[in-house]
């Protein structure tokens, strides 16, 4: 068997990785392996960027096979024992299948992720399309940027596969994580499965938040043959923005993708962002709320991860970071929370769920930072 860790011949394994998805029974700790989507999307050949981020991923840290195969087991059953407390906390209880959490390690994150990406946007090549070879390069890109991302994703609902989604934690990063804030190992990964539990049982209480998200992508996908002199005079606009100090809500690669884009495609980008900030900050705020009763260091998990996110990192993270918007993702929790936190406070955990009801329910951008303007205006 390979553990989790196992990661010392990546580079030399791209190809294997890349023919097929790489997942860890959680009732075994087998690996379990099943050929990936032949997915290509739009301009990204989903294939290749499986491809070279499983070539390009560092390993992860060292541990014995017993002490991997243990963290397999363990995270499996913490993710079976974060339902009941989730559903009480949130109170958004369904009637649905609950899926088993599949424990990957970072290659394994990488092919789910690509294969999700493909599902989300539409897969195969008809006719009309651009060809493969066009796909390639933009493949590789999308690559590199997931090899960097599997290095820092402790766990991720997808709602794009399978057929009642599929909950995903990468045992690697969360054995790393838990060394470095010095924490208790299993109140830690019960800590992170509430969390990500918290997301599968939002997609399965409001099953039409994956079609909200898959028409705004939708939308974002058109518009692409926009003038390039007028793409360029938006990203001229933008530079002259930030020199006067006006700050745009999100960074990085996000935020050079909103200023090139046009209105609808700008605010359908907008919808996707309040929508991530609120799963978030939701999720943040329902594995708090859980206590210790159910994870006796809570306290302690939550002021030694808030102390790491402020950490520095070197000029090299600094800069991925920067390009990647990853800053936009870490402030989307802090907002959400924060947000969550006080209408709940205000009106009650049962009144605030009217969010889940629809599309017109859900924060707005000047909602988000102003929560009793949602108040105002969502429940009178």
């Amino acid at each position: 068997m390979t553990g989790p860790e196992n990661h010392s011949d990546a580079k030399g394994t791209g190809d294997h990785h890349a023919r097929e998805q790489v997942l860890v029974n959680p009732e075994t700790g087998e690996l379990t392996r099943k050929p990936r989507v032949n997915g290509l999307t739009g301009s990204v050949d989903w294939n290749v960027a499986a491809r070279t981020g499983a070539a390009l991923v560092p390993a992860g840290p060292r541990t014995s096979r017993y002490s991997a195969e243990q963290t397999v087991a363990e995270l499996a059953e913490a993710a079976r024992r974060s339902e009941a407390p989730v559903r009480e906390v949130s109170g958004l209880v369904d009637g649905s299948v609950v899926p088993e959490a599949l424990v990957v390690d970072r290659p394994g994150w990488i092919s789910a992720a690509a294969e999700s990406m493909a599902q989300l946007t539409g897969t195969g090549v008809g006719p009309g399309e651009k060809s493969k070879f066009v796909g390639k390069p933009a493949g590789v890109q999308a690559g590199a940027m997931l090899a960097f991302l599997s290095t820092a994703i402790l766990g991720q609902y997808d709602p794009f596969t399978g057929p009642n989604g599929t909950l995903l934690l990468v045992a690697p990063n969360i054995m790393s994580v838990e060394r470095a804030l010095g924490v208790p190992p299993s109140d830690f990964r019960l800590w992170v499965c509430l969390h990500e539990v918290t997301h599968r049982v939002q997609f399965s209480s409001a099953p039409w938040l994956a079609d909200y998200m898959r028409a705004n992508v939708e939308t974002l996908g058109e518009g692409g043959d926009e003038p390039m002199a007028d793409m360029l005079a938006r990203l001229l606009e933008a530079a002259k923005d930030r020199r006067r100090g006006i700050e745009d809500p999100a960074g990085g690669v996000i935020g050079l993708l909103r200023a090139t884009q046009a209105e609808p495609q700008r605010d359908a980008l907008d919808r996707l962002l309040m929508l991530g900030t609120l799963l978030e900050g939701h999720a943040d705020h329902v594995m708090d709320a859980v206590g210790p009763a159910v994870v006796p260091s809570v306290a302690r998990i939550r002021a030694a991860f808030d102390q790491r996110r402020k950490r520095p990192a070197n000029p090299i993270q600094r800069l991925l970071r920067a390009l990647l918007g990853m800053d936009a993702k870490v402030a989307q929790y802090v907002r959400g929370k924060a947000f969550v936190d006080e209408v709940v406070n205000t009106v009650g955990m049962n009144r605030f769920n009217t969010v889940w009801t629809d599309a017109e329910t859900l924060p707005r951008t000047d909602e988000i930072s102003d929560p009793q303007r949602w108040v105002t205006r969502v429940l009178g």
